[in-house]
């Protein structure tokens, strides 16, 4: 069964990085919130939440005239700017979680791989590269260590 609360949470949380955008007043935020979300945003949900941040001194409202009357356009502060940069982190470490097991490393640079890359057989193992340049300068440096040029030989023997 699906959980009431997340779906609130995300919505809120959509709600408070919106803002970090930039400041917009409530019928914008519901507006944009359901675009991007795919599902409205109902005012006895927006507002009393808006009123909670604004207590809490995470947004700050201004009356602002939009069209023909003034509306509160609702901003965040610095604290409200830092819980939103928090939220991005929380949402960047759940989806590093979500795609971790399916990301692979390549072998010469190290750089992760999410989907495709380059594979080849060197010295009887499989390596995985992100590209084929790079299978390349690694088959290179290999090549380098196990047979030096005569001109590093000469300098070795000085």
């Amino acid at each position: 069964m699906f959980d009431e609360e997340v779906a609130l949470d995300m919505i809120r949380s959509s709600i408070i990085l919106l803002l970090s955008e930039k400041p917009l007043h409530g019928y914008g935020i519901m507006k944009e919130v359901e675009n991007r979300v795919g599902k409205p945003v109902n005012p006895s949900l927006l507002y009393p939440f808006l009123k909670q941040l604004e207590k809490n001194g995470l947004v700050r409202s201004t009356k602002k005239p939009v069209g023909m009357k003034p509306k509160n356009i609702y901003e965040l502060t610095e604290p409200g700017k830092e819980l939103a940069a928090h939220i991005y982190r929380r949402i960047a470490s759940m989806v590093s979680l979500a795609i971790e097991p399916n990301l692979n490393i390549c072998f010469h640079c190290g750089c992760k791989i999410y989907e495709g890359g380059y594979q080849e057989n060197i010295v009887d193992k499989e390596r995985i590269f992100c590209c084929v340049h790079c299978a390349q300068a690694y088959k290179n440096e290999l090549s380098s260590v196990i047979h030096p040029s005569k001109d590093s030989r000469r300098r070795k023997r000085k």
